[in-house]
């Protein structure tokens, strides 16, 4: 390991770009950053080995790019692409970037925005249920979200006009830009063939019965999710994970503690710099998902109460995905002479019982804390209570402290963290004012 290598004065500034080059699988010069490119270049040579000798990662860093081409054990809906404004894209924006992608890379040096759009509307002919229609609002919006995904991470740079008049008036507004031929190379570079699959299992790493290949996946699944209990594995790969050296060295590479407990373990990333989600954070969801999280944590220790324990799902919901991904692919895209079949499930632990809460506990409790702290919330959440709930519980199954369940939630053991949560809402003074008296008002936060 490469690392181990490293002076101890320099050992911070590579575990900073092992950290970026994990949570950024393709870094450019201005993405995420300015000061990211130039950080990895500077440990290519020690990222490169590293990467491939712990996770059997591929890294490829050249003047413009760096790209990591991950090694994937399951699908993850997790880490969907994001608007600007952090709205998830759907199925159409996903459709447009993809499209979008394919005409820049039969373009030339530049192209103006409607000119990207024609090319992208003349291929959703192609494609049934599809369709760009300029003069349609939500068509405009919906393509300049995918555009804008793609000049965030420098494949396109705005030369001349804005995209913004263009989605106001096509026929008034313009945009030019500048097209980066080597990003828009590096974006998609799928490791297999996408018409030879029948299967998005394809698309997944195939099980081994090698232990250092195992050893892989498991050092995988410690970076790659935010808690990893030793029910998902089976017993020898428990074992694995448990070990002092699978987790001392991705702490060496990463810079980051791991926190072991009874149930599994977790790389806990205080900056920040790793994870793609903050918890404890701001905001009203994440507030809300914090005491939600305590109020469980408080119901489950509820000795007076015994609480109703259900089987988890041994599944992570992979299966549904692959089902509704698979039902989506085209047969006549698919070339059946080079097809493959798709690969065998990765075995994982047996099931376990945890505590489970109904949807009507869970309704009644956020009612609850919108009763005792709504004037904190944000205005939008404070009408849409059953909205709220559920945006609370998203966060806390993308975290791995709750399972889904029919007719409810499962409490994961990585929840009992949050256990003892102490709300201080804290008032600020109103800002001096002739008509103070009759016009004061106390803006408050939820800690």
């Amino acid at each position: 390991m490469r690392a181990k290598e490293i002076a101890p004065l320099t050992l911070d500034n590579y575990q900073r770009a092992a950290r970026v080059i994990l949570s950024n699988h393709l870094v450019t010069t201005t993405f995420p950053d300015r000061i990211a490119l130039p950080l990895l270049r500077r440990w290519a040579t020690e990222l490169r080995d590293d990467m491939q000798e712990l996770f059997g990662y591929r890294l490829e860093v050249t003047e413009t790019t760096a790209r990591l081409f991950p090694v994937f054990d399951r699908l993850d809906a997790t880490q969907p692409a994001r608007t600007a404004t952090d709205r998830v894209f759907d199925r159409r924006r996903y459709a447009y970037l993809a499209l979008a992608l394919a005409a820049l890379g039969r373009a030339g040096d530049q192209i103006t925005l409607s000119e990207l759009a024609d090319h992208v509307a003349a291929e959703t002919a192609q494609v049934p249920g599809l369709e760009l229609a300029t003069e349609r609002a939500a068509d405009r919006d919906a393509f300049v979200d995918a555009v804008g995904w793609l000049a965030t991470r420098g494949a396109i740079a705005l030369a001349d006009g804005d995209a913004g008049g263009w989605v106001s008036d096509p026929e008034a507004g313009e945009a030019l830009y500048d097209i980066d031929r080597s990003v828009v190379t590096a974006i998609f570079r799928p490791q297999h063939a996408l018409q030879h699959l029948r299967s998005v299992r394809g698309l997944l790493a195939e099980p081994s019965q090698s232990a250092g290949e195992n050893t892989r996946r498991i050092r995988r699944a410690l970076i790659e999710r935010p808690v990893v209990y030793y029910d998902d594995f089976e017993p020898d790969d428990a074992r694995t994970l448990a070990a002092d050296k699978t987790i001392g060295d991705v702490e060496l590479l990463t810079g980051l503690t791991v926190e072991r407990r009874a149930e599994g373990v977790a790389l806990i990333d205080s900056s920040g710099r790793l994870s793609d989600v903050r918890f404890p954070s701001t905001g009203t969801v994440a507030q809300v998902a914090l005491l939600l999280a305590g109020e469980i944590a408080d119901r489950v220790l509820d000795l007076d109460d015994p609480i109703e324990r259900r089987a988890a799902d041994t599944g992570d919901g992979s299966d549904r995905l692959v089902a509704a991904l698979d039902g989506a692919i085209p047969e006549s895209g698919v070339f059946d002479a080079l097809a493959d079949e798709p690969g065998a499930d990765i075995a994982i632990g047996a099931a376990t019982e945890h505590p489970f809460m109904t949807d009507r506990w869970l309704t009644d409790t956020v009612a609850g804390l919108v009763d005792r702290y709504g004037k904190t919330f944000a205005a939008q959440w404070q009408a849409d209570r059953d909205g709220l709930r559920d945006a609370a519980v998203e966060m806390l199954q993308r975290l791995r402290l709750v399972q889904g369940a029919d007719g409810g939630l499962l409490a994961l053991p990585a929840l009992a963290r949050y256990r003892g949560v102490v709300v201080n809402v804290r008032s600020r003074p109103p800002d001096p004012s002739l008509f103070a008296d009759s016009c004061a008002r106390s803006d408050s936060e939820v800690l």
